[in-house]
């Protein structure tokens, strides 16, 4: 059975860090694009990164500040935040599909109940 289990939100002060973990059971990261989406009230879902085979894809929005990570010897995807903004304040869901990433979230099959990332002084 596929699950994803994000981990790792809160409130942060604007220009604080956060690292999100998504961690995967029931396949193996070797063969699967792992995605992280936000969405905030009000707004679409957004793709913000992917990691696929160790290549790594970044929204413009985050790029310099996000980077994601993988750890396939415990099946977790990191996604570490840096220099975060008001803006950055959204749920974060991890979404998996097999082997190469996509911009369509409606490409990825399974996703993770979410954490909430609030930026906020």
């Amino acid at each position: 059975q596929v699950q994803l289990v994000e981990s790792g939100g809160g409130l942060v002060q604007p220009g604080g860090s956060l690292r999100l973990s998504c961690a995967a059971s029931g396949f193996t990261l070797d063969y699967y694009a792992i995605g992280w989406f936000r969405q905030a009230p009000g707004k679409e879902r957004e793709g913000v990164s992917c990691i696929s085979s160790s290549r790594a894809y970044y929204a413009d929005s985050v790029k310099g500040r996000f980077t994601i990570s993988s750890d396939n010897a415990k099946n977790t995807v990191y996604l570490q935040m840096n220099s975060l903004k008001p803006e950055d304040t959204a749920g974060y869901y991890c979404a998996s599909r097999p082997y190469d990433c996509s911009d369509y979230d409606t490409a990825y099959d399974s996703w993770g109940q979410g954490t909430q990332i609030t930026v906020s002084s």
